[in-house]
């Protein structure tokens, strides 16, 4: 199992919207709005890199309001 934190950065005032969508999809554990930087972050997880990297680029970077995504799988050493 491959987790990662998706950064998001979204146009103004669609953070909480992108957040709800993205949530309801298959593979993400938890979708926030916060502050800073990044608009939403996100937290998903899938079988494989590659699955994980489907889900990215077919689904979430797909969401009505993103301007730009940052994917950071989680690492244990």
């Amino acid at each position: 199992m491959v987790q990662a934190y998706i950064l998001i950065q979204t146009e103004v005032g669609k953070a909480s919207t992108v957040a709800e969508v993205i949530a309801k999809i298959a593979g993400v554990i938890q979708a926030e709005d916060v502050t800073g930087p990044y608009d939403v972050i996100v937290r998903a997880q899938a079988e494989t890199v590659d699955e994980l990297g489907r889900m990215v680029v077919a689904r979430i970077q797909r969401v009505d309001g993103i301007t730009r995504t940052l994917t950071c799988p989680v690492v244990h050493i």
